[in-house]
């Protein structure tokens, strides 16, 4: 680890059958499983229902399409982020709320793993409008809460922002963005995770002290978080800020390295771009987010003295 002397003290770069034996999954208010006869190709179904306190006479059923295993289908009801999804739908605010909707089905798609843990679920909810009768749109994309770092370094009388460059598939390209990463559930360590993830992905060590959420800023109705895609995608960001100052020597250093931990499939580069210019530079709806809540921030005189 090489240490930058000429830096601020706060950087520096561095099976069916059994699924009655299973032992039950907590926190959901009423549940059922069994196993029912479909079709030729696939004989049994796997279904689970939940009885909802918000409408407690219409139990939700939950159905494993074809191809979830069973152990995918307890892992997938059973994670931190089906539990929050019901949670939120129930919230003061949210779909039950006053009555209007209701939940009827939910069909488990698909569910990948990191290591122990669920990090992406999907599946389809059938949410009814009573009025109509019609369905609303119900695919769910969920991956869970996730944060991102805007770190602004002033050199020389200009600043500058750290952008990683990383390869990535769901869009066929690399994209130049803020360094991000995913909580590890809903109650993760939102400045320890940021921290991590600066360091992983740039090399630089910040201090937890001199971090700002900027998300902060915004209304609690908004539950302090963005939303980049509600229309399928339940991640919500928090978006913090790290001002600091540098010599020339630290851009350098900095411009084109490459990190990521390559063991899991990261292949990052380091971009160091001048602030004035960054708005027009990326598509990373984290980069435009953090530069509006900042600025508007700055505009208002809500951000704190730098130290």
């Amino acid at each position: 680890m090489t240490v930058w002397s000429k830096c601020s003290a706060s950087i520096s770069i561095l099976s069916l059958s059994r699924i009655n034996k299973l032992p039950p999954i907590q926190n959901l208010s009423s549940r059922r499983f069994s196993a029912q006869m479909s079709t030729a190709s696939s004989p049994f179904q796997i279904t689970h229902s939940i009885t909802l306190p918000t409408q407690p006479t219409e139990p939700v059923t939950v159905v494993a399409a074809p191809g979830v295993s069973d152990a995918d289908f307890r892992n997938a009801i059973g994670c931190s982020l089906f539990e929050q999804w019901l949670k939120n739908i129930q919230s003061e605010k949210g779909l039950l709320a006053d009555g209007s909707l209701s939940l009827r089905q939910v069909l488990i798609q698909g569910i990948d793993m990191f290591g122990k843990r669920v990090g992406f679920l999907k599946f389809k909810a059938d949410v009814i409008d009573k009025e109509t009768g019609q369905k609303v749109p119900g695919i769910v994309f969920a991956r869970g809460p996730a944060v991102a770092v805007l770190i602004l370094l002033e050199s020389e009388g200009k600043t500058y922002t750290v952008l990683t460059e990383q390869v990535r598939v769901p869009v066929g390209r690399p994209v130049l963005e803020l360094p991000a990463g995913m909580l590890d559930d809903n109650v993760g360590d939102i400045f320890g995770t940021a921290l991590r993830e600066v360091e992983e992905e740039t090399g630089i060590q910040l201090k937890l002290d001199d971090m700002v959420d900027l998300t902060l800023f915004l209304d609690p109705s908004t539950g302090n978080k963005v939303i980049p895609s509600p229309g399928g995608c339940d991640e919500e960001l928090s978006l913090l800020l790290y001002r600091g100052s540098v010599g020339a020597d630290v851009i350098k250093q900095l411009q084109g390295k490459e990190t990521g931990l390559r063991e899991h499939g990261e292949l990052i580069k380091v971009h160091v771009v001048p602030y004035d210019t960054l708005w027009h530079m990326t598509p990373d709806a984290k980069v435009l987010m953090s530069i509006a809540i900042y600025e508007m921030a700055k505009k208002e005189g809500l951000l704190p003295h730098k130290n």
